[in-house]
């Protein structure tokens, strides 16, 4: 057994020997606490090894003595520094900011995020895009089956609460619509404004934010899962791309099905303003379809069509970023799901705005 730590004084300059650690400190921090001569130097070059406990004896003394400390070296040397680093005063109260500094502070936050986001989005989509042309030169890399998968979770179980919106929206349109046409005697265009927004807009928009909320939050915490139990890192060892096996059956089951639960919506919801159109107006069904064919051009149905695979690989790729960037707790996975939803939410209100213009700039009105 190592000797007990122990110290002389030898004209100011205290020699310590022994063992520096909590089994062996013994009455050592007493008496150095009634030491009561001036220290000049304190030399650690005789001690046998030394803890975290006995360097902490050691600095505090020294720092009581304004005296330096010598004699130690390699990893006695670093573990004495980390201690000396330690001893930083505790702020238990945080400094008062004026709010004007604190609000222009959480803009300037905020704006640097937005900023920094915006950028890993459009690096993880250049990735995504990588991703594709890979599977493309080599088609044995492609993961059918879980594409199949997706297009069930994405769009199958989605018919059913895609279906009722639709159709709740349709009747909603028309009777709005209804009354606000019959202060000027036009119910019958009540027809016109149903098949055109519907197509047009509301049928792939709504679809797309039900899609957002529906799966892009299911993509963004699933990845974020699998972030926290290293099941990607496990993907990455045996040699699998995450692109490859995660995101990218993903972002293809999105962009295929957007379309067609686009279109599927804006029939519902055609329908849906056709029988309030029946028993509100008393247009029969067969004067309401004919109609329809006749009001709504096939442009209509063609900007619906274009917009939907854009909004379904936007949809996709936000709540796969988004789950990939989930680290440290199982609270990142909550925040990470909440941030996909809303920035794809955002982003599909955003390009719809674009595509407006610019379908009515090339004469698609």
């Amino acid at each position: 057994m190592s000797a007990a730590a122990d110290f002389t004084d030898d004209a100011g300059v205290i020699r310590f020997s022994g063992d520096l650690s909590l089994a062996r400190l013994g009455t050592l921090p007493d008496r150095l606490s009634q030491h009561d001569g001036a220290v000049k130097a304190i030399d650690l070059s005789e001690i046998n090894r030394i803890d975290t406990i006995g360097a902490w004896v050691i600095h505090r003394f020294a720092r009581d003595k304004d005296a330096q400390v010598h004699g130690l070296s390699g990893d006695s040397r670093t573990l004495f520094e980390h201690v000396e680093a330690a001893d930083q005063p505790v702020q238990m109260r945080p400094t008062r900011v004026a709010p004007f500094r604190r609000v222009m502070g959480e803009i300037g936050d905020a704006v640097v995020l937005a900023g920094q986001t915006a950028i890993g989005l459009l690096g993880f989509m250049g990735a995504t895009v990588v991703s594709l042309g890979t599977v493309i030169r080599h088609p044995s890399r492609f993961r059918f089956n879980a594409v199949v998968q997706r297009f069930e979770v994405v769009g199958v179980s989605a018919l059913g609460i895609i279906g009722l919106m639709s159709f709740l929206i349709g009747i909603v349109i028309a009777q709005q619509g209804a009354v606000q046409l019959r202060q000027f005697g036009a119910e019958a265009f009540t027809i016109n404004l149903v098949g055109r927004i519907t197509l047009r807009e509301l049928g792939v928009l709504m679809t797309a934010i039900m899609v957002a909320g529906r799966s892009g939050s299911a993509f963004a915490a699933q990845l974020g899962t699998m972030k926290l139990t290293e099941e990607v890192d496990a993907l990455r060892v045996i040699g699998v791309s995450p692109m490859e096996a995660l995101v990218l059956p993903r972002t293809i089951a999105s962009i295929v099905l957007m379309p067609l639960l686009g279109f599927y919506a804006s029939v519902i919801s055609i329908i849906g303003g056709g029988v309030l159109c029946w028993l509100s107006l008393d247009i029969p069904p067969a004067a309401y379809v004919t109609r329809i064919r006749e009001v709504v051009p096939i442009t209509d149905l063609f900007v619906g069509l274009i917009k939907a695979p854009v909004f379904g690989a936007i949809i996709a790729i936000a709540g796969c970023f988004q789950g990939m960037q989930v680290k440290g707790d199982a609270e990142q996975v909550g925040l990470r799901t909440t941030s996909a939803v809303v920035q794809a939410i955002f982003m599909v209100i955003v390009l719809d705005a674009f595509f407006a213009v610019f379908f009515e700039q090339i004469g698609w009105l």
